[in-house]
């Protein structure tokens, strides 16, 4: 009974886990060329009724594509903390036009459950008209996400509509200054991490705006000063703006096609400077390979044999040695010899008992000593002659 029971709080649990994790799904259509911002909501993975989220909630996101590890290659992923919502940002390429499914799981690090929900991206080409004037700028001002919702992404267009020629202005890529080998700043207030901001339109630059790119500015600019604007900067009151990392590109006019290359025969044409050699003359390696081998071999074996002479056919002797010393150093030699071996004779046969302090059960601080288990006197003085 114990054990069925468990089983069913078991089942019950499962049954409870997997309604909880029911994979929400929304369909969403990015254009090709165009920035897609799509904002991961707190509320919206809590499912809350009020669809008001507490404050101290932390939630994080992991997003990647239906049936791969990561994210594709024109999608990115930006969360400033688990207190604040993440962003799924971009801007597709006419290579990635069809269907992507993008799976995003939402941790909750207080309550420790997880969402899902799945986000198909149907890509399409844009229907509206071309935008071949388009101008980038380094916003130092702001983080990537203080920009992506679409407050300040409204109000950045709007100030800049006041240096741009009357017409349509369009984000088309958004893109963290750490993307683009920025450093991360210090963490002192107003520091930020900076954004570049690509904005596209079919209206022409203004006079202002090519007044950047003029060869006076970029000197300036290398010099470390700002480049000189004939109009007001109307993005100054909310948008800190590098005016020397603007880049302005214009696609309006089509460039020149380049000549393609003719294919031809394979054959060089005549040059009397250079002149190679038709044909190879027959050469025989034998000889050097032999010099190569044979001559280190005929050394080491000579050396050899000199050595060996030197060694063993180069020897003196005893006979020869005795020859050449003096008939009076070898008489004093053997002499010595002669006393030596009569003063170890005559300590071997003497009688006189040892020295107490020679004996090896003496205490010298007591002077006691045990009876000796051999005799004392046929010990030999010198040990080593025995």
């Amino acid at each position: 009974m114990a054990a069925g029971l468990i089983w069913t709080l078991l089942l019950m649990g499962l049954l409870a886990s997997l309604a909880g994790t029911q994979t929400q799904q929304l369909t969403l259509h990015p254009t090709v060329g165009r920035l897609f911002v799509h904002t991961l909501d707190h509320a919206t993975f809590l499912r809350l009724p009020e669809q008001v989220v507490p404050p101290s909630v932390r939630i994080t996101y992991h997003a990647h594509l239906q049936g791969h590890p990561d994210l594709p290659r024109w999608l990115r992923y930006s969360q400033r903390s688990p207190r604040q919502p993440g962003f799924l940002y971009g801007t597709a390429s006419p290579e990635d036009r069809g269907r992507q499914v993008i799976e995003v799981v939402a941790y909750n690090r207080e309550s420790f459950e997880t969402t899902q929900q799945r986000l198909v991206l149907l890509i399409e080409i844009s229907e509206g008209p071309p935008l071949p004037y388009q101008a980038e700028f380094l916003v130092q001002s702001h983080d990537v996400e203080e920009v992506l919702p679409s407050a300040p992404a409204t109000l950045f267009l709007t100030a800049l509509g006041g240096l741009w020629e009357p017409g349509e202005l369009q984000l088309l890529n958004i893109t963290s200054a750490l993307d683009r080998g920025g450093r991360v700043p210090l963490p002192i207030e107003g520091r930020k991490e900076g954004v570049y901001i690509k904005v596209g339109s079919a209206s022409p630059f203004s006079t202002c705006l090519k007044m950047v790119a003029f060869p006076d500015s970029r000197a300036r600019c290398a010099q470390g000063q700002p480049p000189l604007l004939s109009c007001y900067d109307t993005l100054a009151p909310h948008f800190r703006v590098a005016w020397c990392n603007v880049t302005l590109v214009d696609k309006s006019v089509p460039e020149p096609a380049g000549e393609m290359p003719t294919p031809g025969d394979g054959i060089l044409e005549h040059d009397p400077f250079f002149c190679p050699p038709t044909e190879a003359t027959g050469r025989d390696f034998l000889t050097d390979a032999l010099v190569t081998l044979l001559v280190p071999l005929l050394v080491a074996l000579l050396l050899t044999l000199l050595l060996a002479y030197i060694m063993c056919c180069r020897r003196e002797g005893r006979l020869k040695r005795d020859l050449a010393s003096s008939d009076i150093q070898m008489v004093h030699h053997g002499t010595i010899r002669e006393n030596t071996e009569e003063l170890r004779q005559m300590a071997a046969s003497r009688e006189v008992p040892r020295p107490l302090s020679t004996l090896p059960m003496f205490n010298v601080r007591t002077g006691e000593r045990l009876p000796p288990r051999v005799d004392s006197a046929q010990v030999p003085l010198i040990l080593d002659q025995h």
